[in-house]
């Protein structure tokens, strides 16, 4: 039996039986869409797959550096920091393949847990779709930078010097993904054995940066295969003796790395949503409608597409990164792209996103602001010809400039609340208020620099 043909727990079991497996893999996303997971053994996960099994909720209760958050109130010392249930997710199994066999399960949290869970979070949205008569696919592509360093290396030089596998700009080289063929090769063929295939793979403009589009499916699979893609990236390089960055922006020499996130409606009878050929660029009065809803909530959205400080130092003009809720049609210099094509192809690009993001909730955000566009028959504003960073944009479309901003937008946000729920919104606003908090209490060597001597 192969992992992709595992669809009920007893096939869960039997494909472990048949392998002679002790242990396997259990993995969960946490809020920064981090995977966090261990070992489990058969006996306990056989269990797991008829009754779940309990995950400590601390999980939901800190960052990525795993310091407590004391401003939540779903879990904290306040609670005792118990266990939250977490479900199985049988159809995710996936081998793992430079670990001799050893299978791979996701995860949810349920229960109390699962109205903040950001798997469940967009199994929600996707839900309201259906019953608009409505299903999703998505595809997500990230720039990542590789550099050849170790976590000892970057952190014996305070992340300072740091050397790209490759130097300058080289977009699209031939000669750079021939001279590390290796290294391309294991990455595909990883992404292939563990189902989340990459359509294209590239160089992009700047040292050591590539650029992955993962292939499209449905949109809570194609969550997995964005949140898999960016833990396994980085697991290969590290095993290369590499290391890979999804940051927003890790050099202010060079171009950020954007996760960019495609999407498109598609009617339950299997008809494309987006697209009338009667209309022109092929597009629907509910595709429209989509990017309409997009644009005017994404500003209050804002923080679930840009979750990090680091996120907001890219969206700055000149370097690809949209500055304003804008849409064109084939516009990249713009928040919202729409991809005019056949019925197959018509979608929107949301643009706006870097590769820090949650897969998760950034999808979550994308699909439901459009589908509130679609229920509230939003009409965009007319859509942007030439350089959307020369456009001055009103107030209403202009977007917070820090992540605690964001965050206050997100808390007072009436839709957010609508489409997520007030437990998501306000336990994911109070993390970001958090990240912030954290970003305030350090000095930064720019500070050090301006100041010590002459203020």
């Amino acid at each position: 039996m192969q992992p992709t043909e595992v669809k009920t727990a007893d096939d869960a079991k039997a494909i472990i039986r048949e392998r002679g497996l002790k242990h396997i893999k259990v993995g969960v996303f946490d809020m920064d869409g981090i995977m966090r997971g261990k070992y489990m053994s058969c006996e306990k996960f056989f269990s797991a797959l008829d009754s779940g099994f309990g995950f400590c909720d601390v999980i939901l209760g800190w960052d990525c550096s795993d310091q407590l958050y004391d401003n939540v109130t779903y879990t904290g010392w306040h609670t005792g920091y118990g266990d939250s249930p977490v479900r199985i997710i049988v159809d995710s199994c996936r081998e793992i393949p430079f670990e001799d066999g050893m299978l791979l399960f996701l995860g949810e949290f349920v229960e109390r847990a699962e109205p903040i869970c950001p798997r469940g979070l967009l199994r929600r949205v996707l839900q309201r779709a259906s019953a608009m008569g409505f299903s999703a696919t998505a595809a997500c592509e990230f720039e990542f930078f590789v550099f050849d360093e170790t976590p000892d290396s970057i952190r014996k030089k305070h992340f300072h010097d740091l050397k790209t596998i490759t130097p300058g700009y080289f977009g699209y080289s031939m000669l750079r993904n021939s001279v590390y063929a290796e290294f391309y090769e294991e990455l595909l063929e990883t992404c292939d054995l563990m189902d989340f295939p990459i359509e294209g793979l590239h160089t992009e403009t700047g040292p050591g940066v590539l650029e992955a589009a993962i292939t499209y499916t449905e949109a809570l699979a194609a969550a997995d295969r964005a949140a898999l893609f960016k833990t396994y990236a980085k697991i290969l390089a590290q095993r290369q003796g590499w290391m890979a960055t999804f940051m927003a922006k890790w050099s202010p020499d060079w171009p950020g790395q954007s996760g960019h996130i495609h999407l498109a409606l598609q009617q339950l009878n299997g008809h494309a949503a987006f697209y009338d050929d009667s209309k022109p660029h092929n597009m629907s009065d509910t595709m429209r409608w989509f990017i309409g809803g997009q644009q005017v909530l994404l500003p209050e959205l804002l923080c679930m597409i840009a979750p990090t400080i680091n996120s907001f130092t890219r969206l700055v003009p000149g370097f690809w990164a949209p500055t304003a809720a804008s849409w064109g049609v084939e516009n990249r210099t713009c928040a919202l792209r729409a991809i005019p094509g056949k019925a197959r192809s018509q979608r929107v690009e949301y643009r706006i996103s870097a590769a820090d993001i949650n897969p998760y909730i950034a999808i979550a955000a994308a699909l439901g602001s459009g589908l509130w566009g679609i229920e509230q028959q939003i009409e965009p504003d007319a859509a942007i010809v030439g350089n959307a960073y020369d456009v001055k944009f009103a107030k209403k479309r202009q977007l917070p400039a820090t992540l605690f901003a964001a965050a206050g937008r997100l808390r007072r946000s009436k839709a957010a609340r609508a489409m997520f729920g007030d437990a998501f919104v306000e336990h994911y606003a109070a993390t970001r208020e958090w990240e912030e908090r954290e970003f305030r209490k350090h000095i930064t060597d720019w500070e050090m620099n301006r100041y010590f001597e002459i203020i």
